[in-house]
């Protein structure tokens, strides 16, 4: 094999290393979050924190998805999803489904009831935290889908992006509620994040029925 060559494959499984550290990075890092996030919103009555936390326990199962498809990639090129990343997807979609059905419900209760939130403060903390963890991780994961030229790395960096904007989101209702007590921002915030969610479910779908690869997470570049 000539030297060249073998460099070429050494620095493929360099960055194809990288990329599985933080497919597992992403894992761990969303269930964490989840967890926070659903003590937090469920204690303070906040459903937009609340939403936010069950977005992370999907995204768990889309970042299992994807790492698995890192671990085929260091063996064989991958031009399609097999069918455990097949079955990741609908899963994923499924649970984003439910939770856009079960945040417009739940605004819609708590319009009734005329609830609000006792504390956004924690809303603001874990936003904050996963603004910038999200924004390494996006950073990251597009670097290494350059390097390896690969459009389903550099699609997950782009979904990883979207994740950033549910964390704005966050941050922006929190903050309006906890520090000038804007009337019903929390339940903005909570229909930002259902609209998320229900176009994360669509293009799960999509990359089901999709035979190839490629990034389709309409943020590409």
């Amino acid at each position: 094999m000539p030297a060249s060559l073998t460099l070429e494959t050494t620095e493929n499984q360099k960055w194809l290393r990288i990329a599985l550290y933080l497919s597992f990075i992403t894992i761990f890092y969303n269930l964490l979050e989840g967890l926070f996030s659903i003590y937090f919103g469920t204690g303070d009555e906040t459903l937009a924190l609340l939403g936010f936390g069950v977005d992370s326990f999907v995204e768990v199962i889309s970042g299992i998805g994807i790492a698995h498809m890192v671990l085929r990639m260091q063996r064989t090129e991958v031009l399609e999803h097999d069918r455990f990343e097949r079955q990741a997807l609908r899963i994923t979609g499924t649970g984003f489904y439910l939770l856009t059905l079960g945040l417009v419900v739940g605004v819609i209760v708590q319009i009734y009831q005329g609830n609000s939130p006792k504390s956004t403060l924690p809303g603001i903390i874990i936003s904050l935290i996963s603004i910038l963890s999200m924004y390494f991780l996006m950073a990251a994961k597009l670097k290494a889908g350059k390097k390896l030229g690969s459009e389903a790395i550099i699609s997950d960096a782009h979904c990883t992006r979207t994740c950033l904007y549910l964390s704005v989101i966050l941050l922006v209702s929190s903050s309006l509620n906890e520090l000038f007590s804007v009337p019903y921002v929390d339940l903005a915030g909570s229909l930002g994040i259902a609209w998320y969610a229900f176009s994360e479910g669509r293009e799960a779908f999509e990359k089901v029925k999709a035979k190839k690869l490629a990034c389709d997470c309409g943020h590409c570049e």
